[in-house]
């Protein structure tokens, strides 16, 4: 998993006296194999996420409802009239609403870990959904206490806020003290940043009881939507987020070999960083504001993909979009179906998949450093 570029010396070896240059070793692109099993991933568990529920429907009828979609074609429907209802007006949002939510999630992931050349960068761990989740916190305590009537612009923008603030001083406290911003300081300075975020919540919450039982429930974590106006809302966040990040996946890969090198070869390392951060950031306030605390989806989603298809971010990045919106689909359906009647939130699903799965992200990394 070395980086995409390499210093050498004459001739090309080693490093070293005068007329060193930057040899590049070009990161693999995304193969086509690749790029249709995400597509099939993202198609199958969009099938499978509508079809199972409390009210089953058969999966060949709901394929072909979704075909049905595509302009100009029309298939007949195994579907009675109140399946067809039951598809398009509760379960298909749904399914939507996570595709789009793991989608940003594993996205901004692996757009942290490229733009701080750090293994464990995730939204949760840098104390960037925390401080998404202080905004929005903020919002439902204010409408709740004023009266006030939902604004749909408004919680985005407060997640916004908290997002890049939260960001902006975990940034600040890795390199406190003149220190380097290593992955162990950084995960450090996230862990300070939640927790200082988290007692702001609390106190919150303490002051406006009223609103416990709201916010609680969101910060869990879950997928529940009444139809297509959450889905609808996070959309233009998405493709903004989309756009920018996956744009800069050429420019990630230059980071890799340090800002120097990176300088060197024509690119402003900061600028392309800042701007990366600032998308991802984007990305997971709108996650953040529709779903609540969704963690780990960022780490497990990147780090199985660089060990199966590469650490090249120009197939990494791409990747990270389909299989981290199948992964989550597939995640609410096993939080919808696994506890019987009573629903899981879905935090705690990917919660218990990630723990162990961060431990041994953080022990290959250590084992990697010594």
């Amino acid at each position: 998993m070395g980086p995409p570029y390499r210093r050498s010396g004459p001739g090309g070896r080693g490093r070293g006296g005068q007329g060193s240059r930057v040899t590049r070793r070009r990161p693999a692109g995304l193969r086509p194999a690749w790029l249709a099993a995400g597509v099939a991933a993202v198609l199958g568990s969009a099938v499978l996420g509508s079809a199972f529920g409390a009210v089953p429907l058969p999966a060949g009828g709901v394929a072909v409802e979704m075909f049905n979609l595509v302009p100009g074609v029309r298939l007949d429907s195994a579907l009675s009239e109140r399946e067809i209802d039951i598809l398009m007006q509760l379960r298909l949002p749904r399914v939507v609403l996570g595709l789009l939510v793991g989608a940003l999630l594993a996205l901004a992931g692996a757009a942290y870990q490229g733009a701080f050349r750090n293994p464990l960068a995730d939204p949760h761990l840098l104390g960037v959904a925390s401080g998404a989740g202080l905004g929005v916190t903020a919002v439902i305590v204010l409408r709740a206490g004023d009266g006030m009537t939902e604004l749909p612009i408004g919680v985005p923008a407060a997640a916004f806020a908290g997002a890049i603030g939260a960001v902006a001083l975990t940034w600040m406290l890795g390199a406190a003290g003149g220190r380097d911003r290593s992955p162990a300081t950084l995960i450090l300075a996230g862990v300070a940043v939640s927790a200082f975020l988290s007692a702001a919540q609390t106190f919150l919450l303490q002051r406006h009881v009223e609103s416990l039982r709201e916010v609680y429930s969101w910060l869990l974590g879950r997928l529940s939507t009444a139809g297509w106006h959450d889905v609808l809302v996070v959309l233009p966040y998405a493709l903004i987020t989309g756009l920018i990040v996956l744009s800069q996946r050429r420019q990630l890969d230059v980071l890799t070999v340090g800002d120097a090198e990176a300088a060197s070869l024509g690119l402003h390392p900061q600028r392309s960083r800042y701007l990366l951060i600032v998308a991802a950031s984007l990305g997971t306030a709108a996650a953040v504001s529709v779903s609540g605390l969704i963690g780990f989806v960022g780490i497990i989603v990147p780090h199985t993909l660089r060990l199966l298809a590469g650490p090249g971010n120009r197939a990494l990045l791409p990747l990270s979009v389909l299989f981290g919106a199948a992964f989550l689909a597939l995640t609410d359906l096993l939080a919808r179906t696994a506890g019987g009647d009573a629903e899981i939130p879905i935090g705690v699903v990917t919660a218990f998949l990630g723990a162990p799965f961060f431990i041994l992200v953080l022990r290959t990394s250590r084992t990697g450093q010594a």
